[in-house]
């Protein structure tokens, strides 16, 4: 498998100043053989406040880390891994390796399997994806009231949660989390979005390995921002916000002043 060089490696730590004068940090991190691994801080939340870098990471599975990219994994002084994936995936894939001082959590986030969902000639990707993140809230409330209140816990960070590509389940954990802190549905949306340009490697990589994967289902490797917009959309049409939507499903105020101190900049 190829390996990161070192050079690579360095790039993922850089900082910079953002326009404020603030230190800043490389969103994306680059790895060989994780595709679409990247840094949520930065986005502006509320009060004035900043979503804080090195905190909070999204990822698509982390089972094939190994060699530079593992160590550059741990570099990160990641402590708490948070994966969505069904216990059939872990089983048949693996799991991020273990490491003193790191947790790992399999919380599944429970939806219908999307090969068993029609997807009908003229409609639109992004509303049969919403749809998806819809029913993820729905049936997956038990994964992602776990998987929030993890996040909200200060002594579990950094945190990095994922799944499969990082895409989906992945998507509406982060696009709840930067919502409870204030982020816009725009800066959710262009974050989401994200994801496209990681999927240009990740399916390259099925495409070789396992191409049964993807055949026939472009429409579920793409990350259009209208698709996180509508999703949104639709949660507080239906429950009002998304803090109202997590109290439901049993994180608490606590928790989320928590995640609040914890994820923005004071």
């Amino acid at each position: 498998m190829k390996h990161a060089t070192n050079q690579a490696r360095g790039k993922r730590c850089s900082t910079f100043r953002d326009y404020r004068g603030r230190v800043a940090y490389s969103r994306n991190l680059a790895f060989s053989s994780t595709y679409n691994f990247r840094d949520v801080g930065g986005y502006p939340g509320l009060d004035g406040r900043t979503v804080r870098w090195r905190r909070l990471f999204r990822a698509d599975s982390l089972h094939r880390l190994e060699g530079d990219d593992l160590a550059a994994f741990e570099e990160l002084g990641v402590r708490t891994v948070v994966d969505l994936r069904r216990n059939a995936e872990v089983a048949q894939y693996g799991r991020v390796p273990e490491a003193d001082g790191r947790t790992y959590h399999n919380l599944v986030l429970e939806h219908l399997s999307w090969s068993d969902v029609d997807y009908p000639g003229g409609v639109a990707d992004e509303r049969w994806i919403a749809d998806r993140y819809l029913n993820f809230t729905e049936d997956g409330r038990a994964g992602l009231a776990a998987a929030l209140s993890v996040i909200a816990d200060p002594a579990a960070a950094p945190v990095v949660v994922h799944c499969m590509a990082g895409k989906d389940r992945t998507g509406v954990v982060c696009a709840l989390t930067l919502s409870l802190l204030g982020v816009s549905d725009d800066d959710i949306a262009t974050d989401y979005a994200l994801t496209d340009s990681a999927m240009v490697a990740l399916t390259a990589y099925l495409r070789e390995h396992d191409p049964a994967a993807i055949e026939g289902q472009n429409h579920m490797f793409t990350s259009p921002r209208e698709a996180m917009l509508l999703f949104l959309e639709d949660m507080r049409r239906l429950h009002g916000s998304a803090e109202k939507y997590v109290r439901t499903i049993g994180v608490t105020a606590d928790q989320i002043a928590a995640m609040r101190e914890s994820l923005l900049t004071a």
